[in-house]
């Protein structure tokens, strides 16, 4: 059933890569892998094959998420999107879905969350968990209640909000976004504008309420 299905998967972090890998091929050993490890390697390989499915993290080097998405949306518009992720999936996955991916998996999914989602993806075309499938209907039967003030943060923003409340420092978030200090200062400035907080408690207190 899956003999010739082309996948793709991109993460820069060689070990997780490597294990999603592995995974992949005892679920479907009939399938085609190809690894890369940044946003580069990945436009250079959607430009020269076809794929059924590229995997992708969402951070990596030389590029950004919204401009892989897009470059594969004109390269290859029928190519379907599963991110792949630690990031919290009830904060982030509408939100990626918004920017054009298909699905979201996160990296702590068992080996049978990770097979329901390959064959959610290559046979429906789209994959999210039930408990985002939960989380959007009460998005949608509590409409009429206050938006929550996280909506009005980009999707930059709400990551460097959770990165400080994590407690990583700026260069450990420089590092880990690929994002130079002062611009990471800027988004955290940004966040304590826009959430109308002072200190990272104070934050820390608001994404408790509203995630």
């Amino acid at each position: 059933m899956d003999n010739g299905t082309r996948i793709l998967v991109a993460d820069d972090h060689g070990i997780v890569r490597m294990g999603l890998v592995q995974i992949i091929k005892q679920l479907r050993p009939l399938a085609i892998l190809s690894e890369v490890e940044d946003y580069k390697a990945l436009a250079t390989l959607v430009s020269k094959e076809s794929f059924d499915l590229v995997i992708l993290d969402v951070n990596m080097p030389n590029g950004t998420l919204q401009q892989a998405i897009d470059f594969i949306k004109i390269k290859q518009p029928e190519l379907k999107i599963l991110i792949f992720s630690s990031q919290d999936e009830s904060l982030y996955a509408l939100r990626y879905l918004q920017m054009g991916a298909h699905g979201f998996l996160n990296k702590l999914s068992s080996k049978e969350q990770i097979d329901e989602a390959l064959a959610a993806m290559l046979h429906k075309g789209r994959y999210i968990s039930e408990e985002v499938r939960d989380s959007m209907v009460d998005r949608t039967l509590n409409k009429q209640q206050k938006s929550s003030p996280l909506q009005a943060l980009s999707n930059r923003e709400l990551e460097v909000a959770n990165k400080l409340v994590e407690g990583l420092t700026l260069k450990e978030m420089s590092n880990q976004l690929n994002l130079h200090s002062s611009t990471i200062s800027t988004y955290k400035n940004r966040v304590f504008e826009k959430l109308e907080v002072t200190s990272v408690p104070e934050l820390m207190e608001v994404l408790r309420m509203y995630s």
